[in-house]
């Protein structure tokens, strides 16, 4: 028997493993480094307070991927907590299973994201409403038009971030809204990224489009292309993204699939033409176990992978390769009785405060980027969803700099400080918090990135090895691209394609996204159909 030897037990190593296992003879090995099943996307637990670390919204083009994720946790039935008590109308899955009463539910979720700005709320993606102008103020308001008016006539070249957002927003409203969230993400200047990101994350968006859709919308069909954007509604796992990475890993295991935990990749000898086989060490007991197999699928970083090889690697591709850069993450989870933000929406929560799955921080007097309100993502996500707040605080650092090597203590204390300071919350309102603390969390977009395509030709010289993941093609990319990379592997491993489709995926320029509330009931429906 064929054997697939696969590093990381995130959505990608899952993904392939699962796959495999549904469709091949070929025998998967996982091999993870952390004590920890989902990679970034997992769920973190603590004192009950489950935390997503990144934010992971469930939407996908892809057929494909909808069928694994409603295969492995069905549409929801009936209404989830907040459902209930609110009075939320909501899209359920004839048959689906009751949140209520069972764990193994996928939610439906209406999308709220709006940015903080001048200690103000502003709409993400832009709206017309009355607020919006009044909060920017007219003097804003006349320089953003006419700013959007002059990038429409004159185009930069898209040689930068920075250009890429201001030929689809304008200056003005590009220094305003991205200018400094992007800095904090990267640590570095728009002006000093490559528009790649953009392409991949931003993809076909721009303020006309935010605009028209706002015009549009009450007129629009169900059949009607979105941006993935300007979506209003996505799918979520009851416990968060992790319990689905979770249930996957317990059907590739009841399949008869391996998983190994916490054994670091540490070195991996080359052959002529690919890997002959790889080392690991077990970070419990530092035991060193040699693997071997027919297939090696990497979704470790491409710096760390390049670095362990052992064997003739042209000295240019090593070097680059090492020099690629990383932006890692810290997530801070702040329990409170309640937040100061007053719900000024149209939208109740079942705690009593705003409706926001997250808020983007464009306050240029703190370091805080992003803040999560988990309550609003699942109402059981939280111990007790009504009669307290649980957030989390997402901070983009470089591994080894002061922050990093903060103490827990020192770090949770600077959050507190810098809530209290945009008005977020009060002091005597939290009551426990931890910190989170994830490396290579972000392939970046600088530096040696600008010859990435040579690394990538090198690696497509290995017969046998096939990358896959964000860090595994050094790719921003979401859940879905991550999965749909794994499922090209597995067609690249029978043969059905050429390796070159897994460095495809997410290289369109536009990413269209259709689930409006009837579609997304509608795909489950033909799911169910299809079952039966």
């Amino acid at each position: 028997m064929q054997r697939a030897i696969i590093i990381g037990a995130g959505p990608a190593g899952l993904t392939a493993a699962w796959k495999l296992l549904k469709t091949t003879d070929i025998h998967p090995i996982i091999l993870e480094e952390s004590p920890y099943i989902g990679g970034i996307s997992r769920t973190a637990n603590y004192k009950g307070n489950r935390m997503d670390l990144g934010g992971h919204r469930f939407f996908t083009k892809s057929d494909e991927v909808n069928e694994i994720w409603t295969e492995l946790m069905p549409l929801q039935g009936k209404p989830a907590l907040d459902d209930r008590k609110m009075g939320w109308d909501k899209p359920l899955a004839p048959g689906g299973p009751d949140p209520e009463a069972e764990d193994r539910v996928m939610l439906v979720r209406d999308r709220v994201s709006r940015i903080l700005y001048r200690r103000k709320f502003f709409d993400y993606p832009i709206s017309m409403k009355p607020e919006t102008f009044k909060n920017l103020g007219f003097k804003s308001t006349m320089k953003a038009g006419f700013g959007y008016l002059g990038s429409s006539i004159h185009k930069l070249p898209e040689d930068s971030l920075e250009n890429f957002y201001i030929n689809r927003f304008g200056r003005p409203l590009y220094s305003m809204f991205f200018e400094n969230y992007t800095e904090k993400v990267w640590g570095r200047h728009p002006s000093q990224i490559s528009a790649d990101w953009g392409s991949q994350r931003v993809k076909g968006l721009s303020l006309v489009k935010t605009v028209l859709n706002a015009i549009a919308k009450p007129f629009r069909s169900k059949d009607k292309v979105q941006e993935t954007s300007l979506i209003e509604q996505f799918w979520y796992p009851k416990k968060g993204p992790g319990q689905l990475y979770e249930t996957m890993a317990e059907e590739i295991l009841r399949m008869g699939g391996e998983i190994h935990m916490k054994e670091k990749v540490t070195a991996l000898a080359l052959t002529e033409e690919g890997i002959g086989s790889l080392t690991t060490t077990n970070q419990e007991t530092g035991e060193e176990t040699q693997w071997t197999g027919d297939f090696y699928l990497s979704s470790m970083p491409i710096k760390d992978l390049v670095d362990f090889m052992q064997g003739e690697v042209p000295a240019r591709v090593r070097e680059l390769a090492h020099s690629l850069p990383y932006r890692d993450f810290m997530t801070v989870g702040v329990l409170a009785d309640k937040l100061l933000l007053e719900n000024k929406t149209q939208t109740k929560t079942l705690h009593g405060g705003v409706p926001d799955n997250w808020i983007y921080i464009q306050e240029g007097d703190v370091l805080l980027g992003r803040l999560q309100i988990f309550n609003n993502w699942s109402p059981y996500m939280p111990v007790d969803p009504e009669n307290s707040i649980w957030i989390g605080l997402e901070y983009f650092c470089t591994e080894g700099d002061q922050y990093w090597n903060m103490s827990d203590e020192d770090f949770i204390e600077l959050t507190i400080s810098e809530l209290v300071k945009i008005n977020v919350i009060e002091r005597s309102a939290v009551r426990d918090a931890c910190r989170i603390k994830v490396k290579k969390a972000y392939p970046a977009y600088f530096d040696s990135y600008e010859h990435f395509d040579e690394i990538k030709d090198w690696l497509l010289t290995r017969k046998n090895l096939i990358c896959i993941g964000r860090n595994g093609l050094h790719r921003y990319n979401n859940m879905d691209h991550s999965m749909l990379a794994a499922l090209r592997a597995v067609d690249v491993m029978t043969g059905k394609l050429d390796p070159h489709a897994v460095w495809e995926v997410n290289t369109e320029k536009s990413y269209h996204e259709k689930q409006d509330k009837q579609e997304m009931q509608d795909k489950q429906e033909m799911h169910e159909k299809q079952e039966k």
